[in-house]
């Protein structure tokens, strides 16, 4: 049985509870049972689940939007000290919470999984939550994307084991003590928060160490990071280290994997066992992160043959490499990826599936601080596509830095040899793409902002 509602949380106001994470959170309290109201910039599917579920959910924020009598207000590190609701809050004494530490507290009394990585927390952590469900444990989960299936970012279950997407971005993965962590690889990002590789190795150690004694941490054997994190955390006696990938030292060694269209079949070595099951998304890394799964499940007692089976139940996450739909023998697909390596790997996937067909990608860039440091790297990564267009920078919380604009993109990609177009006008988009498009080609919208709503907008001038 999950344990009760903590005090602070019985009546708590979050602030931007649209957000993936902080609507996940609210969504686990209303079920749980408590009285749970928030804000949020804008409507959305997502302020109307919550309504759903009980919840009081203001448009746009205001002080008078915060409840007297309510019990806490939650934040994320995107919310600014002017909020005006979190300014009230502190005329009223009402303490504020971290998003981070109201997630810890309810994963309190239950069998956590935390996954973290610079990239894939996502679709590995709803990988569990399906596979989990599947197999009747009725587990809760937070994760920072709707399922397909069930078409939710959270729930509350009633078996004993917590799925979580553990965010490296401001060290609030920190926060939590799971019995099996998830590392799938360790880069430089977040570049306001991290300076050097250094301080992110040292924020991955201390997450390692929260897990609990006679815990797991499962870990990529082939990404350059996750193995030095692996080296640095060795002599951590409490920790069962177990490894996955394509190394031939592999704990769970990858074998095999074979595209099949927008899907793929892995094949892993498990104590000396072939294992071989199907993955619903296209590409390597997808499948790396399936093992990933795999073997987090195992580590918690979980039959790896039945875990696998499960697994292939697993239909995808909105926007990771999510069909939106076709038209005109051209299909859309939407892809959310943001850092080079996210954007390298899905545009490898897309390449393996469209076979003789181009492949043309919209890509906005998703905040400042990361395309100074990485647009050089974004630009090579769109080489890939046979021809894309870049949108402006989508700043979410960030203000514009001089000088830093998408021409760093574009420079780049055209540097090595892509067909790359500039585009300022969003609106003139889906226009163009249908312009360009034809018969069999596969359209691919890339970033992390709001360039999702392209898809819809295509396939409609497609259609016409």
């Amino acid at each position: 049985m999950a344990p009760g509602i903590p005090a602070a949380l019985e009546r708590p106001h979050f602030i931007g509870i649209g957000g993936a994470g902080m609507s996940g959170i609210a969504k686990i309290l209303a079920q749980r049972g408590a009285k749970v109201a928030g804000s949020d910039a804008k409507e959305s599917a997502t302020a109307e689940a919550l309504r759903a579920l009980g919840a009081a959910v203001h448009i746009g924020h205001a002080a008078g939007h915060l409840a007297d009598d309510a019990t806490s207000v939650v934040v994320s590190s995107a919310i600014r000290a002017d909020n005006p609701e979190l300014v009230r809050a502190a005329e009223l004494d009402i303490p504020v919470v971290h998003r981070s530490d109201a997630l810890a507290s309810l994963m309190d009394g239950l069998r956590a999984i935390a996954v973290a990585g610079t990239h894939g927390k996502t679709t590995t952590t709803s990988m569990l939550a399906v596979a989990l469900s599947e197999l009747a444990l009725d587990p809760s989960y937070a994760i920072g994307g709707d399922l397909e299936g069930p078409g939710t970012n959270a729930t509350h279950g009633s078996g004993d084991i917590f799925v979580a997407e553990a965010d490296e971005s401001d060290r609030s993965f920190q926060k939590y003590a799971p019995e099996v962590a998830i590392v799938l690889n360790v880069e430089l990002d977040h570049h306001a928060n991290y300076a050097s590789m250094d301080e992110i190795y040292e924020s991955f150690e201390t997450f390692v160490g929260k897990v609990v004694p006679g815990g797991t941490l499962v870990v990529a054997a082939d990404q350059p990071g996750a193995v030095e994190l692996t080296r640095r955390v060795r002599e951590l006696s409490s920790l069962d280290v177990v490894t996955y990938g394509e190394s031939e030292g592999a704990d769970v060694r990858v074998h095999k994997v074979t595209p099949r269209g927008l899907t793929s079949e892995v094949t892993v070595v498990l104590n000396g066992k072939y294992l071989t099951f199907t993955v619903s998304v296209p590409g390597r890394h997808y499948a790396h992160n399936a093992v990933a799964a795999l073997a987090a499940g195992v580590a918690l007692g979980i039959p790896a043959h039945n875990l696998a089976s499960a697994i292939g139940k697993y239909t995808g996450v909105k926007r990771r490499l999510q069909l939106k739909g076709e038209a005109a023998g051209v299909q859309v697909i939407d892809s959310y990826a943001h850092h080079p390596t996210e954007m390298t790997a899905d545009l490898e996937a897309m390449r393996g599936a469209a076979t003789d067909a181009r492949l043309l990608v919209v890509f906005q860039p998703h905040l400042f601080s990361r395309t100074q440091e990485l647009g050089t790297e974004m630009g090579q990564a769109l080489a890939l596509a046979d021809a894309s267009l870049v949108l402006d920078i989508y700043p979410a919380r960030e203000d514009p830095l001089p000088g830093v604009t998408s021409a760093l993109i574009t420079d780049a990609a055209k540097a090595a040899g892509a067909d790359v177009t500039a585009v300022h006008d969003k609106a003139a988009v889906p226009a163009a793409v249908a312009g360009m498009a034809k018969p069999g080609d596969l359209v691919l919208t890339m970033g992390a902002g709001d360039v999702t709503d392209l898809g819809p907008q295509i396939l409609d001038h497609l259609s016409s």
